[in-house]
């Protein structure tokens, strides 16, 4: 990932992400930087729109939520498979990175001469400290 010239808006949204304790909807990242100038909702889409081109936050299809990307201080991470495991309880959501499962996607998806855009996994269940409860 090449370094990328953040505007002020991408950095607010981006920190807003990096501290957050769970996942945020574009709505809640709104809400938290109404203190700084934030006024539409285009504003914080537009922000994220980059950010995830960028490789720097990652969507959560299933719930409709951005993270900050746990890897973007390591540059050799290419997100070719991003990975998560969301707990249905606490809503915690750990990013995984397993090259095994990467090459194992990309062979079957070779097979079936189908050419990959974007692969995100999300797997729901319990965390640890949830299902020991």
């Amino acid at each position: 990932m090449a370094d990328h010239q953040l505007t002020r808006n991408q950095n607010l949204v981006l920190d807003a992400l990096s501290h957050a304790d769970a996942p945020l909807s574009a709505y809640t990242i709104l809400d938290k930087l109404r203190d700084h100038g934030f006024r539409a909702p285009l504003q914080v889409y537009r922000a994220l729109e980059k950010l995830l081109e960028f490789g720097l936050v990652h969507r959560l299809e299933s719930i409709n939520a951005f993270v900050a990307c746990a890897h973007r201080h390591d540059h050799a991470h290419e997100h070719g498979v991003t990975a998560f495991t969301i707990c249905e309880d606490c809503g915690n959501v750990t990013e995984l990175c397993d090259s095994v499962i990467e090459e194992r996607l990309s062979f079957l998806a070779t097979q079936q001469k189908f050419k990959t855009e974007k692969t995100t996994i999300e797997i729901r269940g319990h965390c640890q400290t949830c299902a020991a409860a």
